[in-house]
């Protein structure tokens, strides 16, 4: 009899350790698929940051070239003679103040956008975003 019971324990023990392997295996199928889900939505995310990486600095270089480009007018009314004629005292005088404060300095290369809120710069700052994939090659088994 105590054979009998001992065996009985066991079984049921056994049958307890296979709903707990069951389940086990079930959780591990929701997470894996949970884990995938979140790895495309990580691919679109980066390819998304590359591609508005790409949009800024194209930006960033036409701002850059229509910076050269006021800057040539701006030298080349203060040379020439004839723009004393087309010009009023008062637009002489913007253009002169302009001149002390070097219009591309104030507007210099690489100084971003003010219409940009950039107040999470430190924490998502474009230069600190690694695209080195090391961690999408975790082994799994």
């Amino acid at each position: 009899i105590q054979i009998a019971q001992c065996f009985e324990a066991t079984r049921q023990r056994c049958c307890r350790l296979e709903q707990d392997g069951r389940w086990a295996r079930e959780q591990l199928a929701r997470v894996e698929a949970e884990r995938a889900a979140l790895e495309v939505k990580l691919k679109h995310a980066r390819n998304q940051v590359e591609v508005e990486m790409k949009k800024r600095h194209r930006a960033e270089a036409e701002l850059e070239k229509q910076e050269r480009k006021l800057q040539l007018v701006f030298e080349s009314l203060m040379r020439e003679p004839w723009g004393s004629g087309v010009l009023s005292r008062e637009q002489w005088s913007v253009l002169r103040a302009l001149a002390g404060q070097r219009l591309g300095t104030a507007l210099a290369p690489g100084r971003r956008s003010s219409a940009v809120d950039e107040s999470c710069q430190s924490l998502l700052s474009h230069s600190d975003i690694s695209y080195d994939r090391t961690e999408d090659d975790v082994v799994r088994s």
